[in-house]
This record gives structure tokens, C-alpha cells and sequence, in this order.
């Protein structure tokens, strides 16, 4: 299935987060406070809002409550505004 997110919209696929310390203790997802990780799946076409430095590929940190969550193809990815993007991992 192809999506492609309209405006100011960034489509990301997720990364899991480690779910367990050093010394094996298992931290559910809800009690991670840890900002998100995602690679960029494709990018809206509102060019003055989006960052050129956001681009297909790139890593990008988000907040842990920014976006909507869609399944495509059986994986998790995240419809987020291009202001919900705070840092390009490089």
C-alpha cells in the first residue's frame, strides 16, 4: 500500500526502543519517557513548512506523543507534522 501524506506531513516508520536494562529488567513501553526515533517513509508537498533537511531516509527525533499512528503493511509507522520534528540524527 502507498501513502503519502499531504501538507506539512511527514510519514516516518518507527523504531523500537530498548525494552530492557543492562541488568535484564523489562520496561514496558508506557513507562519509556525517552524522546522517538523514526526514519522518514516519504514527505508532504508543502515545501515552506517542511525543512529541506528533512528528507526521505533521514533519521528524525520526535516527542513520544506527537502523531498518528498507522499500520501499513503490517508495520508501524506515524503521520507527524513537519513541526513535530525535533532533531535530524546524522
Amino acid at each position: 500500500m502507498t501513502v503519502r501524506p499531504l501538507g506539512d506531513r511527514v510519514l516516518v516508520k518507527t523504531e523500537k526502543t530498548e525494552s530492557k536494562t543492562a541488568s535484564g529488567i523489562i520496561i514496558p513501553d508506557t513507562a519509556q519517557e525517552k524522546t522517538q526515533i523514526a526514519t522518514v517513509v516519504a514527505v508532504g508537498d508543502d515545501n515552506e513548512k517542511i525543512s529541506s533537511m528533512i528528507t526521505v531516509g533521514a533519521r528524525v527525533m520526535y516527542d513520544k506523543y506527537a502523531g498518528t499512528n498507522v499500520k501499513i503493511d503490517g508495520e508501524d509507522h506515524l503521520i507527524l507534522k513537519a513541526a513535530d520534528v525535533i532533531a535530524i540524527i546524522g
